[in-house]
């Protein structure tokens, strides 16, 4: 029977609920519900086909002599001709090859077990397929096969060493990081825990709903009841959490433009925060540093212990050609929401850790506290305020004398005027 004649067949009390649940589960997943399993472009049949019959127009050109019944040199080998082309054919070879599918009977360590072609929660050293195929997009293949197979930098040479990939497959190797570079990553679908999770509950309720109203199959009746009732609070709470979570973004951890590890810098080489963000104690923002002030050290480090070459390249680049590196900005406040490093930094004399966490620890910067404004508000009910030697203070006269009389031991930041809806909002 077709999924059609079945909803025909349903009671209009139960059709009701349809649009209510694909309209939760669209909420819920939080992403599109098409999802990609294919990193080709599903059009590319059309652009494949048109690319191929160009290709054979300029083989049969090429084969056509001159005066003196010779032809051309180029003619020679049509499948160099082919293998310029990205045809869905070479673009799929090569994504085999890059994965390690080919060759079959390969001694060497696959691309993608080193360089990710999908975003990772921990860092990997090695440059991703992205920024692979966006370096060398524009290159040609002779500096790619240099790159693969003649590299330069004590990391990349020992990883390689054993390279032994023929000509034409490093070819479809590069076809297809081109045309990555232009689509980027598959789309990634939805986690399967949470959806498995959500429509057994919706199943649930509707079981129960079905049964207390049409079937009265369960004998007693506050089984259906309590069934109803507990999935009914789990897709409520579940809905909730998603709308709260909104704007918010806890443990978001961004691919940045150059894998920077604050362990390395801010704990392995114990670099101090405000030699960097060198603008947090007096201004808003904690600046990001300039390729100018990374290169007072990488002028002499050129080379990293755990990537190589790659990253640090990036930073040389960037300061030699004046093109700054765009970061991706981690810790976001709403429009409406006033904040200042400088009130708190510096006359407050917050320590990092307390709102970034243990960033000497991040190989990869992430957002640690969730920026609410419930987070905020406990924060200053709980933080005392240090008057002495800080006359930015001087004026809370009476605070002072309160402390000094005895009557109390402490000031917090709410008594100074911290959770005034017009210091943050206004």
């Amino acid at each position: 029977m077709s999924s059609t004649i079945l909803l025909r067949n349903l009671p209009m009390r139960l059709k009701a609920f349809i649009p209510l649940v694909l309209l939760s589960f669209y909420l819920i997943s939080g992403i599109p519900l098409q999802v990609y399993s294919s990193e080709v472009n599903p059009d590319s049949s059309k652009v494949q086909s048109d690319t191929s019959s160009a290709a054979v127009q300029r083989d049969t050109s090429m084969v056509a002599t001159d005066t003196s019944g010779v032809a051309p040199r180029a003619s020679e080998n049509p499948v160099e001709t082919f293998l310029d082309e990205p045809t869905h054919e070479n673009l799929q070879r090569g994504e085999r090859f890059f994965r390690g599918f080919l060759p079959v009977n390969r001694k060497f360590e696959a691309c993608v077990s080193c360089h990710n072609i999908n975003a990772s929660d921990t860092l990997n050293w090695n440059p991703s397929a992205m920024d692979i195929a966006l370096k060398y997009k524009d290159r040609d293949f002779v500096a790619f096969h240099n790159a693969v197979m003649q590299p330069n930098g004590i990391k990349i040479e020992e990883a390689h060493k054993n390279f032994e990939l023929e000509e034409n497959d490093l070819k479809t190797i590069k076809l297809y990081l081109d045309h990555f570079a232009t689509t980027g990553p598959p789309n990634m679908g939805p986690t399967v825990t949470q959806l498995m999770l959500f429509i057994g509950l919706v199943s649930l309720l509707l079981l129960a709903l079905a049964d207390l109203i049409f079937f009265h199959k369960i004998r007693f009746r506050m089984v259906p009841v309590l069934v109803l009732l507990i999935s009914l609070g789990l897709i409520t709470r579940m809905v909730s959490n998603a709308a709260i979570d909104l704007g918010r973004t806890q443990d978001y951890a961004p691919d940045q433009p150059i894998k920077f590890s604050h362990k390395v810098h801010a704990g392995d080489n114990k670099i101090d925060c405000m030699y960097c963000h060198h603008t947090a104690e007096f201004s808003k923002s904690a600046n990001i540093p300039s390729t100018g002030l990374c290169m007072n050290c990488h002028i002499l480090v050129r080379e990293g212990s755990h990537s190589g070459k790659f990253e640090i390249s990036k930073v040389i680049e960037a300061f030699e050609t004046q093109n700054p590196v765009e970061w991706v900005r981690i810790h976001n406040l709403p429009d409406h929401v006033f904040f200042s490093h400088a009130q708190h930094v510096g006359v407050g004399k917050i320590d990092c850790k307390q709102c970034h966490g243990p960033v000497e620890k991040m190989d990869i910067m992430r957002q640690h506290s969730d920026l609410s404004m419930g987070w905020c508000i406990n924060c200053h009910r709980e933080t005392q305020v240090n008057f002495k030697e800080n006359a930015y203070y001087d004026n809370y006269k009476e605070l002072h004398e309160m402390l000094k009389t005895g009557k109390i031991d402490s000031v917090l930041a709410v008594d100074i005027g911290a959770n005034d809806c017009m210091r943050c909002h206004y």
